[in-house]
């Protein structure tokens, strides 16, 4: 467990935070896409918040928060907010899984390095902006490889995404690629890895089912939707067969954490089924329990 991190004084892990803005004021997106997707998610006040912002909001909050930046240079040409500054959030209360680039260069070496001497404990991929099938042999499998071997997690944005909604062409963005049965493959061809499917996976809430269902590795985390919107089979999952698998996270800053919970608040979810899905399955698999 993290010496910074006090487990027992936390309200909640949000396990899916973005970091949007380095200390430079370099945005992780262009400002198109960045755009689109405040105006999908309607947000309103400041959506770009500095690392140290992030990390007094959770403070204050009694939460702990996974973040990453978006790494998509090689399709998008904009460069991310540094792993490496990410890393260091959690100095600051702040876990710290980064989103690497699967298609750039050095990723094996790249991902086992921030591990090592980061403590990084996980790694990202949105493969709609980084125009990849998680399931393509040829771009991540050998990252993968890295990511099991370390034991640190692969989450994998699943379903529709903000970024480009409304841009014309959606911004060159194809949704085909965040289908979550792509990572039904990655699953099955590496049954140590740990994974998290980001998001309720609109059009394929069925498919992501299934997938956490059959493959124990597999985790669903509950971002980027309000839970009054939540499927009614992703609510009754969460309730019964994935329990210990549906995790808490909100999208911040495009949706903060206190509007989810009051949201949460109202779902037909077990009494003993909330303290798990706040907080309890975060920490196991991250690490901060035992197994």
């Amino acid at each position: 467990m993290d010496p910074v991190m006090d487990l027992e004084s936390l309200v909640a892990i949000d396990v899916h935070t973005h970091a949007e803005v380095s200390s430079k004021g370099h945005s992780s997106l262009d400002d198109d896409l960045h755009d689109a997707s405040s105006a999908y998610f309607k947000v309103e006040g400041k959506r770009k918040p500095t690392l140290e912002e992030t990390a007094a909001y959770y403070r204050e909050r009694k939460m702990a928060a996974v973040i990453f930046t978006v790494d998509a240079e090689s399709a998008t040409g904009t460069p991310p907010v540094p792993n490496e500054e990410v890393a260091e959030a959690r100095a600051r209360d702040v876990s710290s899984p980064s989103l690497i680039d699967p298609s750039g260069e050095g990723g094996r070496e790249a991902a086992r390095r921030l591990v090592e001497e980061y403590g990084v404990k996980g790694f990202k991929f949105h493969p709609s902006i980084q125009g990849f099938f998680p399931n393509d042999r040829s771009v991540a499998y050998d990252l993968y490889e890295v990511i099991e071997e370390t034991g640190a997690i692969a989450l994998f944005h699943t379903g529709q995404t903000g970024i480009g909604a409304g841009v014309p062409g959606g911004g060159g963005i194809r949704l085909k690629y965040s289908n979550p049965l792509h990572v039904d493959d990655v699953a099955a061809d590496f049954p140590h890895l740990k994974i998290i499917l980001a998001h309720p996976s609109f059009p394929w809430q069925d498919e992501a089912l299934a997938v956490a269902t059959h493959k124990p590795g597999v985790h669903i985390d509950l971002s980027g939707w309000s839970p009054k919107y939540f499927p009614p089979q992703l609510v009754q999952y969460a309730n019964t067969l994935l329990k210990d698998k549906v995790l808490f996270g909100s999208d911040f800053p495009v949706l903060t954490p206190d509007r989810w919970l009051a949201d949460f608040g109202k779902l037909t979810i077990k009494e003993e089924v909330r303290p798990k899905i706040l907080k309890e399955n975060a920490a196991r698999l991250l690490g901060l329990t035992k197994p």
